[in-house]
């Protein structure tokens, strides 16, 4: 779009408007071609009017795109669109969750700060703390997610960020994001919270006191298992310095997938809310299944936090996990035994996924940190989709007759 080009009507005016209305129209701008939908803008670089407008905005004097690595307008209206979702002052997207944690912790940490990190976080969270960032001298301890005064005592004067997942992955574990905060901010550190499995559709950190929130948009919301892709959101002040490591490290968003996941976003409060209750459904028919020992979803009035849950969410997420009776051969007997459930790791896709986090999300980990972790081999982690509830748990069924 040129300087000069106002689309005036042609843009909508979202002043007070409401949490679905952001998630099908915030961020877009039109061009003078005037395209309804959101445009794509395959383009690595950019032209300029003069040398000097080059000079200027590669500079930073004036506003305008420079280089994809950092500046592209299909990436930037997805950027605005969950800044919008999320209550932050500004978003920055990046190549995939992980790469949205490696920004997070290299724009605002330095050698010699001590990062806090829950325990129960994705396993590749924990190797890329335990064998890539502490080689640059950022210390790091882990913490019982929901245990406040474990992260009080866990302090240190050099402490600069707190990070959890809340729910965590796979057991649905929670921690009290405002009390958190608090703490966190008591002690002048910074609190960053994934909200993967939540989206903002269902759970806003932000607004509970959080400094930071994260994704990784190939979850849900993509919501198809299409393409990958991360995003940080926060406050300006924090952003810039993400934007800043972007365009220096590239760690940057596809055009592509940017516009997948606009497209996402349009059905993400539709999509959640409906797989949300299929998989409290099944988490409560889990419950009565003899082979069976526990279930952990934070929507059954049995998990130990489901008050929290119903205080900070508005709904409970779309992953189930639960054990079965048995070790590792059962709970690979129960997934080999599906026959429309995909075996595979990703999940927040319309089609449902089953997993062995022991074997796979957390299979690098050793067996002290998987057990830190809470993750058992019998354990089972099943990502609810949109097929039809008593299909899922036919199929389900006919994995745990197999026992």
């Amino acid at each position: 779009m040129t300087l000069e080009w106002d689309a005036g009507r042609l843009d909508s005016d979202l002043d007070g408007v409401g949490f679905d209305t952001l998630a099908v129209r915030a961020g877009q701008r039109r061009s003078p071609e005037g395209e309804h939908g959101e445009a794509l803008f395959l383009t690595s670089s950019y032209v300029f009017r003069t040398a000097a407008d080059a000079a200027a905005r590669f500079g930073g004097e004036v506003p305008g795109n420079v280089y994809s690595r950092y500046t592209n307008p299909t990436v930037r209206t997805f950027e605005e669109r969950i800044a919008a979702l999320e209550g932050a002052e500004q978003a920055v997207a990046t190549a995939s969750g992980m790469s949205a944690i490696l920004a997070i912790v290299m724009s605002l940490c330095s050698g010699g700060d001590h990062v806090l990190v829950s325990r129960s976080v994705f396993g590749s969270t924990i190797s890329l703390f335990e064998k890539y960032l502490k080689r640059f001298g950022i210390e790091v301890d882990y913490v019982p997610l929901a245990d406040l005064d474990a992260w009080q005592a866990a302090f240190k004067p050099n402490t600069k960020l707190l990070f959890v997942e809340s729910p965590s992955n796979p057991l649905a574990e929670l921690v009290d994001i405002a009390a958190l905060a608090q703490i966190a901010h008591a002690r002048g550190a910074l609190l960053a919270v994934d909200n993967c499995f939540c989206t903002p559709a269902l759970q806003q950190p932000l607004k509970l006191g959080a400094d930071i929130v994260m994704h990784s948009a190939t979850k849900y919301i993509d919501g198809q298992g299409r393409g990958l892709g991360g995003v940080v959101a926060g406050r300006s002040e924090q952003m810039k310095e993400v934007v800043g490591f972007l365009r220096t490290a590239g760690p940057t968003l596809s055009p592509f997938n940017a516009w997948l996941f606009l497209k996402g976003l349009e059905t993400l409060r539709i999509r959640m809310r409906a797989q949300s209750e299929s998989a409290l459904q099944l988490a409560l028919w889990l419950e009565q299944q003899p082979q069976v020992e526990r279930v952990y979803y934070a929507g059954l009035p049995s998990h130990p936090q489901h008050e929290l849950a119903k205080r900070q969410q508005s709904a409970f997420g779309a992953v189930v996990s639960f054990e079965v009776k048995g070790g590792r051969d059962a709970a690979w007997q129960v997934i080999d035994a599906t026959r429309v459930i995909s075996i595979t790791t990703n999940l927040g896709d319309t089609k449902t996924t089953i997993a062995h986090p022991a074997t796979t999300s957390h299979g690098r980990l050793t067996p002290q940190e998987r057990a830190n972790a809470g993750i058992r081999d019998n354990l089972i982690r099943v990502a609810v989709g949109l097929e039809e509830l008593e299909d899922l748990k036919a199929d389900l069924a006919r994995g745990l007759a197999a026992l």
